[in-house]
């Protein structure tokens, strides 16, 4: 290391040296201390803190993921002197791509400034460098730094050059085609290329691609098929392989183009499959043509066409032109014609050139002879007769008699031979079917309106059926005549006279009253009509107690004692039925209606046993109305409950009080005065109430009549009527004005005649007056001079020296009815002499200047309060004061004010006395003074002070402040800025100076604005300087006094020139110019003018171009305004400019600070076209353009298109195309579209002409010289399908038999056909076609197989013959072809039907009760579809017979086979089944009985089954049942009037109107062990009587008491009844037990009973149920998983409602028994419903003392009985914890050590020793911890359970096991831990299960435990714990010994 010393030291040292030489030593040590100084002042370099690396190395990604400006790296170095570092890096190449930062003193931050690019450069070396600034100039620390560049795939695959088209041969054998190969620049992954081919249409399966080292090899895969492809293009995709990230992807495109082989036959391309030819054609027509071309679509060899078969001489085929003709006279009726159908076969050959054997083609066409209509539709027979019973259901056939056939034939064909049927003349009765035939068609009529068959009405109907063509024109038809008759069967039900029958009978009617004659009659005839009518049956409520006459109809009474109670039941219902066929028959029932008379039997009754209704005295009506209300049993309406009510005896006699003898409305008859009423009058007096005693009496009209009476307690409440009465009528006294506040003045006194307390007391109050100057004693009437009062009148305002006060005497009225008198009291005050005078405030007068002498200006008024004061005034100039204008003082001296005023001393008037000017002195103070002179006490002086104001005169005129104005302002400044400022001044008070111009004339007038009011002139208008130069005016100023006065000033404004002309353009200036686009630069086009209105430099103009309107192309003189060019012009780029002219004036000063003003005008410059541009086409296809050989002539084949960018409107770019080679044949040719377009069309015709052809087409415009353009399109003639399909199997209009009952899916025929064509040309397809009948519908085809089969079933009597039309298509293009081949399928006919029932099910109607056989239903008729065969017409129909199969298990029915009726083998009953089912069975087999082996099932396709729906009428033969027998419930005293609290309920196994209920109270309600129910209201309850609702009919009061016995009755519409006791228990809140169960309110609800009959039968208790509703918690959310059930229990010895304690103790001395419904119902807790609220007492103190003396009593009380409490709550629980420790779960029965409960639950809250308040006695097996909120979660801590409490049995050795815990405690835990482990359960969770202490104990401070550690827990109001549903207990000895020791240790 170099030393460095400086000069200084070395001189010290060599002086030193010399000196010191003598001395070695010295001289070393110096030396040395020199060398350690310079060793510690030398640099020691830096170095860069690189850890253990010698270069930093770093690794980017490049692009985007090492974003530029991004931290890359921090430098750190280290300098040991402590310098601060600076880090650097060396310049090199490469070096700015990062960016270096220093902070700090040693540290510095690297930046990538250049984003990354891999491919540009992977890697950096850069050289860091460091100095600490003491290195010297350019030396550093170096640290090399690699900066490597990570690849991302952020390159392309690109495709290297390849060949973009391949010509492949169609027959070319699978193999490599050409290979492609893409590079991409990435490395790694992303640099390699995978090759794949992207799905295109269906070319997938014919290429693929393959990648072998780094190239695309493209194999052919498939057979090449020129005819379905002569193109094919493939996409190939070069994909990167990146793995991490998104893959790039390059394309490429290649063109197969397959080359066409001579390999496929010809093909028919027009070919019709079906033509028809009218029979009448003549020979030679031409019928059809044919036209088939070369299957290859490349080469196109000529066809040759002939006829194979088919054509038997009558067609023939033109061999070149396919078209085929007649030979002969065509028939279609000749046995030769097939059915007027030919089917040709057609061969097309090819002539081919390169194979020996022609290839051909066939088809098949047909030919159908169309028909003329030369035939009628005929019937087999002349005439039809038949016959259909008059109840056949529609759709009935009518059964045909004798031979005749009904059958219509028409041989005509199509149109021709269709034909409809109809009926005429039959009203709508019937209908035919089929309604339409074709050719040939049997025929049914059928019933189609069965109402009108009635034989009755109607016995014979003839009517006529047609059957007639459907042509349009000329149609013919014919008709035969139709007989059928109607037979007559019992059709008719017996009919009542009368739809229902009502009588009157007497309740007291007996044996042989006739009650009723009934009568039926029946429309049949014979028995089955009114002959046969017989009376069956009597049905309803008193059927038994009736006689019913079978042949009269009839009715008589049966008993000798009457059979009627009309209170009871007042109308019966009865039901009379009738039967025809002599009772046998049909049926029909009528109601008869009895209604009982009244007899007068009851006496009316009264609603209420007692009324009590207050009345105030002198009122008319009651406070709420009184009637009394009495009913009879008897009926209404009549005499017999007609009630009359009158009064029979009153207190006061009957002329008080009047009662309406019908309503029974008691009002007073005039008004009752309490105080008249005494004591021998009314029985007792109360207070302020008298009562009034009445009875009532209500009686009937009957005979004899029938009375009631009842008591009326009226009480007279006294109201205050009487006023308070004054003694005197007037008071008044007289004292002196200083008389001493608190003195009497008199007293005043009342009396009131009212006779009770409050209203006889008075109280008296002054009502006014009194001035708050009298006060007056309430009581004793004193009236006195109030505390602090002033008497004195003079003090008063106004002066008071009398007061009239009014005073009031209220008497002890309450509100409005408070009574009250009044008296005046007058009160006369003497005046004393003792008040000075008092001045009327002179205030402020107002005195003009100038005034004369001798006006009087004011007069001056004093007031003495006294009677007789003597006044002077006069002035006092010592206090009087003026002041002028500005408000100074005007001393005397200068102005004397006070001599201009003369005063009057007597009248105080006030005059001028001299002239005042209000300029000297404008406010005049005088001090005045006024004396009475006849004081009896000293001086009375008042003073007050008079100001006058001097108001001016204009005297004065204005005066401005300058002699002249002059001001300069620019032209054109804006409206309202200020010009100048004039003003005038005015010496008088009028200052307010009006100012207006003068002097300015015309339009100037508008240029400038004077203000009025201030004189500011301001712009009003434009001010134009090069009109107006100067302005000058006048400006006059005027005051405001009268007469005003005014003065004139001039002014002078001039007005200065600005810049305010815009430039502007002459008009002569063009707009639009047009210029070759070949102009050379330079040429002047137009020349630009402007002008301006401003002079000076503001008129010069200066032009400007706008550079991006001009586009540099243009350029103009700034000076000249020449226009010229500026560069070359391109008409193809821009083919006009829009040019801004800008003028500008005094450009040269003002455009730079922006006061420069311009001009714009838009030039169009056009620039005209050059042919200079050659066209070039558009878009050509770069594959074959592919056209059929069936090409029309003229249409387009391809749309040439070019583009020519010169001017389109010119020659230069109208476009002309030529086809210049490849058209030798003309076959094309250009058709112009528009300028630039042309359509390619064909010339000729292509047939034949298949292949490829090569156009040479050539462009060209019309430009002088000429350009034009070349351009090769590819055209490929491709086959056209002309060639429909064949049928070849089966020949045409062949008929197939089926049998009728062939299966749905069976075969009926295949047809097969062939299509000459290839490909999908030749695929046939099948299908049926639709016709107008539907035939088609019945069948199906297999579309590719041809298989015909049957979709649906076939009926022969519906239609025997389907003719079908089947369709071969192919699946050409582009246009499929068809062949059609005409079918008849034939029905043979089977015996297949079995007689059949036409509707599913009938329902029939027994009644209950009936005897066997009473009743009879005939079942429906069958009908048997094989009887309307034609060959079935003389066998006779076999008989039909009815059996049932099923549903008649108990055989209640009988069904007569033959007759099919059915009737009941014995009664039935409704109530047992209301609805029977029967299957019945129809059948032709008479003999055999079909077997019932199981059930049958109805299949309602098997038309053979009618399912008989058998429903049981009801009568009313139950009577209502009430659910219990004694119904109880409860309502507690905080419930409302009108709620209803329970229901009761009643059962009717009747139905419908027999079911309908009604219940009422029978009883009058006794109330038993009441306290407090005397005077509630009655009834006090009502009961609903639809629902048998209880409702609250009083409001019931806390302190009410007791219960409510009382019976109901339901009774249905037939009178049946039943009844029922309701005990009703009034409760309190805290009388209710709350039930917390693990059910929602629904589910509970529906077995709320069950819970509560098994918990009254278990606790012997009346259980009732007030209210459910859902659970709420603690904290108030509501738990909708739980139930509230709050219920009360009652006492059933003393009917007594038990307490919540008692409830809870009975349930405990029940837990057993109670356990299983508890589980049953998830009971969770049972608690008291509401606490019993604390009681307070509120005292009232009168002083500190006695509060703090009653505080402290109550403290010290209240702490005594805290105290006292707790040393009982110990106790207290201390035997509950014993108890629960001791005792056994659920029982004794077995020994204490041995016993084991296995599976016995716990039953919620039954330890009575638990926590007050609470049951603690738990059951884990009722919850599962998982469904539990917050508030019911089990903790260790606390259970209360007693099965937590229990022993297990455990061996000996676990309890030695625990032994040592247990001594290594003090004594008393050890004796708990060893008391809880023996109480261990292996199950339970809050255990320790390790075998050690249980730790849930809590050890008192005295040594006490709290056993709740052996119970495992405080218990909790939710007492709710998890575990175990089954928990093994067991007790032991050692346990109970442990447990007296700790007892005996407590105590």
């Amino acid at each position: 290391m170099r030393i460095m010393v400086s000069d200084n030291e070395d001189a010290r040292s060599i002086h030193r040296l010399s000196l010191q030489c003598r001395n070695l030593t010295t001289i070393l040590f110096i030396l040395t201390i020199i060398y350690f100084i310079n060793h510690v002042t030398a640099n020691r370099p830096p170095q860069f803190l690189t850890g253990a690396q010698t270069e930093i190395v770093l690794r980017l990604k490049e692009g985007p993921e090492s974003p530029v400006g991004s931290l890359i790296y921090r430098l750190h170095g280290i300098d040991p002197d402590n310098d601060k570092l600076l880090f650097g890096i060396k310049e090199q190449p490469g070096s700015n791509v990062i960016r270096l930062e220093n902070f700090e003193n040693n540290e510095a931050n690297l930046y990538l400034n250049k984003e990354l690019d891999r491919e540009t450069r992977d890697e950096y070396l850069i050289i860091l460098t460091l100095t600490d600034g003491h290195l010297g100039d350019g030396n550093f620390i170096t640290q090399s730094l690699l900066l490597l560049v990570d690849d991302i795939n952020d390159n392309e695959p690109i495709f290297k050059p390849y060949q973009s088209s391949i010509t492949v041969r169609e027959d070319s054998s699978p193999g490599i085609l050409t290979t492609v190969e893409a590079i991409d620049a990435d490395e790694g992954p992303y640099g390699q290329v995978v090759y794949y081919i992207q799905e295109l249409d269906d070319d997938t399966s014919l290429f693929s691609i393959s990648t072998v080292n780094g190239r695309g090899v493209i194999r052919l895969t498939g057979q090449l098929d020129y005819e379905k492809s002569s193109l094919h293009q493939l996409r190939v995709l070069a994909i990167d392989r990146a793995n991490d990230e998104k893959r790039k992807t390059g394309t490429a495109a290649i063109l197969v183009k397959v080359e066409d082989v001579e390999d496929q036959p010809p093909e028919f391309v027009m070919v019709t499959p079906v033509t028809r030819v009218s029979e009448d054609a003549p020979v030679g027509s031409s019928v059809l043509q044919v036209k088939a071309v070369d299957g290859d679509r490349g080469i196109n060899n000529k066809i040759m066409y002939s006829i194979t078969s088919g054509a038997q001489d009558v067609f023939g085929i033109d061999p070149y032109s396919g078209i085929i003709s007649t030979l002969k006279t065509l028939d279609r009726e000749s046995p030769a014609t097939n059915n007027g159908a030919y089917i040709i076969q057609i061969t097309a050959k090819e002539e081919s050139q390169s194979s020996f054997l022609n290839p051909v083609v066939q088809t098949e066409i047909t030919i159908i002879i169309t028909d003329v209509n030369d035939e009628t539709p005929t019937f087999r027979s002349a005439r039809y007769v038949g016959e259909i019973n008059e109840n056949a259901q529609s759709n009935t056939p009518v059964t045909f008699i004798g031979t005749a056939i009904p059958q219509v034939f028409d041989y005509d064909q199509g149109n021709n031979g269709t034909f409809k049927m109809l009926i005429e003349g039959d009203n709508g009765i019937f209908d035919i079917t089929p309604h339409k035939g074709i050719n040939e068609a049997s025929f049914l009529i059928r019933v189609k309106d069965a109402t009108k068959l009635d034989y009755e009405q109607i016995k014979v109907i003839n009517f006529t059926v047609i059957a007639k063509e459907m042509v349009s024109k000329n149609s013919k038809y014919s008709s035969v005549p139709v007989t059928v008759y109607v037979r007559d069967i019992n059709d008719n039900f017996p009919e009542f006279t009368q739809l229902y029958y009502e009588v009157n009978v007497p309740e007291n009617s007996v044996s042989g009253t006739t009650v009723a004659w009934i009568e039926a009659f029946d429309r049949d005839s014979s028995l089955y009509g009114s002959e046969g009518v017989r009376y069956t049956a009597l049905g309803g409520s008193m059927a038994e107690k009736l006689n019913l006459d079978s042949f009269s109809g009839a009715i008589t009474i049966k008993s000798d004692h009457p059979i009627f109670d009309r209170e009871q039941v007042s109308r019966h219902y009865l039901t009379i039925e009738a039967r025809d066929d002599l009772g046998h028959g049909n049926r029909n029932t009528a109601q008869l209606i009895i209604n009982v008379g009244d007899v007068n039997d009851n006496a009316p009754t009264f609603l209420l046993k007692r009324y009590e209704v207050r009345l105030q005295e002198n009122k008319i009506e009651f406070e709420l109305p009184l009637i009394v209300e009495a009913y009879d049993l008897d009926l209404n309406g009549t005499a017999n409950s007609e009630i009359q009510y009158s009064i029979v005896n009153s207190d006061v006699g009957h002329e008080n009080f009047t009662i309406d003898s019908i309503q029974g409305i008691i009002k007073p008859k005039t008004p009752i005065d309490f105080e008249k009423l005494t004591s021998k009058m009314v029985s007792k007096i109360v207070g302020n109430v008298k009562p009034i005693n009445l009875i009532i009496e209500a009686r009937d009209k009957g005979v004899p009549s029938l009375a009631s009476r009842v008591p009326v307690t009226i009480f007279v409440e006294d109201v205050n009527d009487y006023a308070p009465r004054f003694e005197q009528s007037f008071y008044e006294a007289t004292i002196p004005e200083d008389l001493n506040p608190g003195s009497t003045i008199l007293q005043v006194k009342a009396w009131d005649e009212d006779g009770s307390f409050p209203n006889n007391v008075i109280v008296y109050r002054i009502q006014t007056g009194a001035e708050d100057k009298f006060i007056l004693d309430a009581i004793s009437g004193i009236l006195r001079v109030a505390q602090g009062a002033s008497l004195d009148p003079d003090a008063m305002q106004p002066k008071t020296n009398v007061y009239s006060l009014m005073v009031i005497a209220l008497d002890g009225g309450i509100g409005e009815n408070q009574k009250k008198s009044t008296v005046l009291v007058k009160i006369t005050i003497q005046d004393v002499n003792n008040k000075p005078p008092v001045f009327i405030e002179p205030g402020i007068i107002h005195l003009k200047e100038n005034t004369p002498v001798g006006k009087v200006v004011y007069k001056l008024k004093a007031i003495d309060p006294d009677e007789k004061p003597v006044l002077r005034f006069k002035i006092d100039r010592d206090l009087s004061e003026g002041r002028n204008e500005d408000g100074a003082m005007v001393k005397i001296i200068e102005f004397d004010f006070i001599s201009a005023f003369e005063l009057n001393p007597v009248d105080g008037t006030l005059k001028v006395s001299r002239l005042i000017d209000r300029e000297k002195v404008e406010m005049i103070k005088i001090m005045l003074n006024v004396e009475d002179l006849a004081a009896t006490k000293g001086k009375q002086i008042s003073s007050a002070i008079l100001t006058i104001i001097i108001d001016d005169e204009n005297d004065n005129s204005p005066i401005f402040r300058k002699p002249f104005y002059r001001r300069a302002i620019t032209e054109n400044s804006q409206t309202g800025i200020t010009i100048l400022n004039v003003v005038a001044d005015d010496a008088d008070k009028n200052r307010t100076i009006t100012y207006t111009l003068d002097g300015i004339i015309g339009k100037n007038t508008d240029l400038v604005h004077l203000d009025r009011d201030t004189g500011e002139m301001v712009v009003a208008g434009r001010i134009d300087h090069e009109q107006t130069s100067w302005l000058n005016m006048s400006v006059r100023a005027t005051d405001s006094g009268f007469p005003n006065r005014s003065s004139f000033v001039e002014v002078f404004i001039e007005i200065i020139d600005e810049n305010d002309n815009n430039p502007y353009f002459i008009d002569s200036t063009v707009s639009n110019i047009s210029i070759s686009e070949d102009a050379v630069v330079g040429t002047k086009i137009a020349a630009i003018e402007a002008k301006d209105a401003d002079a000076g430099d503001f008129g010069k103009i200066t032009y400007l171009l706008d550079r991006l309107s001009s586009q540099g192309k243009f350029i103009i003189d700034p000076d000249s305004g020449i226009l010229m060019v500026n560069d070359n012009l391109d008409r193809e780029l821009v083919s006009s400019y829009s040019l801004i002219v800008e003028a500008w004036d005094n450009y040269q000063f003002g455009y730079a600070s922006g006061e420069s003003r311009n001009a714009f005008k838009q030039i169009t410059v056009t620039v005209t076209d050059v042919n200079d541009n050659a066209p070039v086409f558009d878009y050509l296809p770069e594959g074959c353009v592919s056209i059929t050989e069936f090409h029309e002539i003229g249409d387009t084949v391809m749309l040439l298109k070019v583009v020519d960018e010169d001017d389109q409107n010119t020659p230069n770019g109208k476009i002309l195309f030529f086809i210049e080679d490849g058209n030798e044949l003309g076959l094309f040719d250009t058709r112009s579209i528009d300028s630039v377009s042309s359509r390619l069309i064909t010339k000729q015709s292509l047939k034949m002409l298949y292949g490829n052809y090569t156009l040479v087409v050539r462009a060209e415009d019309m430009g002088t010289p000429a350009k034009s353009a070349l351009a090769t399109i590819n055209i490929c003639v491709t086959d056209f399908n002309d060639n429909a399909p064949k049928f070849i199997s089966p020949p045409h209009n062949i008929t197939i038999r089926i049998p009728e009952n062939a299966t749905v899916g069976s075969g009926v025929i295949t047809v097969e056909a062939i299509d000459d064509d290839k490909g999908p040309n030749a695929i046939v397809h099948y299908a049926l076609k639709q016709d107008l009948i539907g035939n088609w519908k019945t069948f199906e085809i297999n579309e590719n197989t041809g298989v015909i089969t049957l979709k649906k079933p076939l009926n022969r009597k519906k239609q025997k013959i389907y003719q079908l039309r089947v369709e071969a298509y192919d699946l050409g293009i582009p246009t499929p072809l068809s062949s059609d081949l005409d079918l008849s399928i034939y029905v043979r006919n089977v015996n297949d039907h079995q007689p059949q029932f036409l509707i599913d099910e009938f329902i029939i109607n027994f009644t209950e009760s009936q005897q066997p056989s009473v009743e009879q239903w005939q079942l429906v008729d069958t009908v048997d579809q094989d009887r309307d065969e034609i060959d079935d017409l003389d066998d006779p129909p076999s008989p039909v017979c009815y059996y049932i199969v099923s549903g008649n298990d108990d055989n209640y029915f009988t069904l007569e086979p033959l007759s099919h009726k059915i009737t009941v083998l014995k009664e039935l009953d409704r109530e047992l089944t209301d609805t029977h089912v029967l299957i019945v069975k129809a059948s032709e087999d008479c003999i055999t009985v079909p077997k019932i082996d199981s059930p049958v099932e109805f299949d309602s396709h098997d038309d053979t089954l009618l399912r008989v729906v058998v429903r049981v009428n009801d009568i009313n033969d139950n009577a209502p049942v009430f659910v219990k027998k004694i119904f109880t419930g409860g309502v507690t005293t905080e419930a409302d009037f009108g709620t209803e609290f329970m229901q009761i309920k009643a059962t009717d196994a009747d139905t419908g109107i027999n079911a309908e209920m009604h219940y009422y109270i029978i009883s009058e309600p006794q109330m038993s062990l009441s306290e407090g129910l005397e005077n509630i209201q009655m009834p006090p309850f009502l009961i609903d009587e639809n629902s048998g609702s209880i409702i609250l009919n009083f409001d019931p009061q806390r302190e009410m008491k007791g219960y409510f016995d009382f019976y109901v009755k339901v009774n249905d519409s037939g009178g049946l009844e039943d009844t029922a006791r309701i005990l009703i228990y009034l409760l309190r809140e805290d009388q209710r037990v709350r039930f917390v169960l693990r059910q929602n309110p629904p589910q509970l609800r529906e077995k709320i009973d069950l819970f509560t009959d098994i918990l009254g039968n278990v606790t012997g208790a009346i259980v009732n149920v007030d209210e459910c509703k859902i659970h709420e918690n603690k904290d108030g959310r509501v738990d909708k998983t739980r139930s509230d059930l709050y219920m009360h229990f009652v006492n059933p010895y003393d009917n007594s409602i038990m307490e919540v304690s008692n409830v809870l103790r009975l349930i405990d001395e029940n837990v057993e028994r109670l356990d299983k419904l508890f589980k049953e119902f998830n009971v969770l807790d049972t608690e008291a419903a509401e606490a019993e609220p604390l009681l307070r007492t509120s005292i009232a103190a009168d002083s500190l003392l006695w509060i703090y003396m009653a505080g402290m009593s109550s403290f010290l009380c209240l702490l005594l009985i805290v105290v006292t409490c707790l040393c009982l709550s110990q106790r207290s629980r201390y035997k509950r914890q014993l108890k629960a420790a001791t005792i056994s779960a659920f029982g004794s029965s077995d020994s204490d050590f041995t016993r084991t409960t296995n599976g016995t639950g716990r039953v919620p809250n039954t330890n009575i020793h638990s926590t007050e308040g609470s049951n603690p006695m738990w059951m884990q097996a009722y919850e599962n911890e998982w469904y539990k909120g917050e508030d019911s979660i089990s903790q260790t801590s606390e259970r209360d359970s007693l099965d937590e409490n229990v022993v297990s049995n455990n061996t000996q050795e676990e309890y030695s096991s625990n032994i040592p815990c247990i001594s290594s405690q003090p004594k008393e835990v050890t004796i708990q831990n060893t008391v809880a482990t023996f109480m261990r359960s292996g199950g339970q969770n809050d255990l320790n299960q390790n075998g050690h202490c249980h730790q849930n104990i809590y050890i008192t401070s005295n040594g006490t435990s709290n056993y709740n550690g052996i119970t495992n827990g405080v218990h909790k109001k939710h007492n709710s714990v998890t575990g175990s549903a089954s928990r093994t207990t067991t007790t032991t000895t050692t346990t109970t010994t442990l447990i007296k020791k700790l007892e005996t240790t407590e105590l």
